[in-house]
């Protein structure tokens, strides 16, 4: 997830202002927050690009007759399955898209980031870091 981070930090600064954003999540049918919290960091990453108040350009979900609104940022949470956890981070533009998914089918793989964080971290100097630290993406 935390390499999505960072590749949603730079297609967005590559891209820039032009593209429409919509961020779409999918987790099993018995996840009680919607949207995710990784769905939540994505969209805080695209506003800080874009120098945006997140709470001003959010969208969650879409109903009746109504255009996109320039600028905005559309959140789409999905439940349902036993999914762990799918996320997609879509740049649209006038005929391209371009769409960065991550998608996790066990929750091995969180497992064995934090083991990898933990065997990093014991050779650190006492601090505060995160998964960015550890996977070398500052």
């Amino acid at each position: 997830v935390n390499a999505l981070f960072w590749l949603t930090r730079k297609a967005a600064e590559i891209l820039g202002p032009d593209f429409d954003l919509e961020i779409v999540e999918m987790h099993h049918r018995m996840k009680k927050d919607a949207p995710s919290g990784t769905a939540r960091t994505l969209a805080e990453i695209l506003a800080a690009t874009r120098r945006q108040s997140l709470e001003k350009v959010a969208r969650h979900g879409r109903s009746g007759m109504a255009e996109r609104a320039p600028g905005e940022i559309g959140i789409h949470a999905l439940r349902g399955g036993d999914v762990v956890g799918d996320h997609t981070v879509i740049f649209a533009n006038a005929g391209e898209r371009l769409e960065l998914t991550h998608r996790a089918s066990s929750r091995d793989a969180f497992a064995n980031g934090a083991l990898r964080a933990a065997v990093w971290v014991a050779g650190q100097k006492p601090g505060l870091y995160d998964m960015q630290d550890v996977l070398g993406l500052r």
